[in-house]
């Protein structure tokens, strides 16, 4: 029978995927705990030509998929327009720099359909933009759901700091307009503070995210292993090769903003590739 395969009443659903978001939590716990090491994965050594052979891999997964991985990241310049419209608001004008740099924070959960696409390519499968919902049969869906709810919270707490920053430079009153907002950022000494304080608390920022996420999410795709196991790998694969991942974080955030510049419709072709890519890095950096 097919009943078992139904998502069903969505509160059943959510709640059983709490609970085995809570079971894989357990059991990496005592994974981690436990003296025996061999249940966390091994990690490679990554070099700068790893990187570029996972940018080729994933533009080639791209152009194997083109329609299909258009269809899923769709979302990310419709939202980024969206967001734009709001950050017009004179009392959002403020925030409108940190929330489309802040969208990069959560950008790896809603790529976890681009994971699935790469992960049946490499079986050899024929692949279709349906594909992407796999995800949901994962066995570390409950787990996947946790980190992305991790990493929306890290994006509410940088833009609870950014505005912070504004109030304390040239806040706390809301900009006149828009036009008036950008010249005081570029002519003002406290405009100018606000570009330093702010880059350089953005860039913990990133940094904090780029190491739970460089790969947990193709990790808990591929594997049963719950949040703990999945950010310990991720970090332990920076503190591995902190160059290498660190001049991936680079890459992205450039290809980010060279997406962006045209009214983020370049990122309909910059995070399907991106997305693909990170998924062949994840082959590369984790056993």
């Amino acid at each position: 029978m097919m009943m078992d395969k139904t998502i069903g009443n969505p509160i059943s659903w959510v709640a059983r995927q709490m609970r085995a978001t809570s079971d894989h939590v357990a059991d990496s716990v005592s994974e981690i705990g436990s003296a025996n090491t061999s249940a966390m994965p091994e990690v490679h050594t990554l070099t700068y030509q790893d990187l570029r052979a996972c940018l080729k891999a994933g533009y080639n997964d791209f152009l194997e998929t083109r329609a299909d991985a258009i269809f899923v990241v769709l979302i990310y310049p419709i939202a980024g327009l969206l967001m734009f419209g709001i950050g017009l608001n004179k009392d959002m004008v403020p925030l409108l720099a940190p929330l489309i740099m802040g969208f990069a924070l959560v950008g790896p959960v809603a790529a976890v359909g681009l994971y699935e696409i790469s992960r049946k390519r490499e079986q050899g499968s024929d692949v279709h933009w349906l594909d992407a919902f796999g995800v949901f049969r994962s066995p570390s869906f409950g787990a996947i759901l946790a980190l992305g709810f991790y990493l929306v919270m890290l994006l509410l707490i940088w833009l609870m700091v950014a505005q912070s920053i504004y109030a304390q430079t040239l806040g706390p009153e809301p900009p006149a307009s828009l036009g008036a907002f950008v010249s005081d950022v570029f002519t003002t000494s406290a405009g100018w503070a606000m570009i330093i304080i702010g880059s350089a608390t953005g860039f913990v920022f990133a940094l904090v995210a780029l190491a739970l996420s460089v790969v947990s999410f193709p990790l808990l795709l591929d594997k049963k292993v719950g949040v703990p196991v999945a950010v310990v790998t991720s970090v332990r694969v920076l503190r591995q090769n902190p160059r290498v991942v660190l001049t991936w974080g680079a890459i992205v955030a450039a290809l980010l903003v060279l997406g962006a510049i045209p009214m983020l419709l370049g990122l309909i072709v910059v995070m399907p590739v991106l997305g693909h890519a990170t998924w062949h890095l994840y082959r590369r950096a984790v056993a």
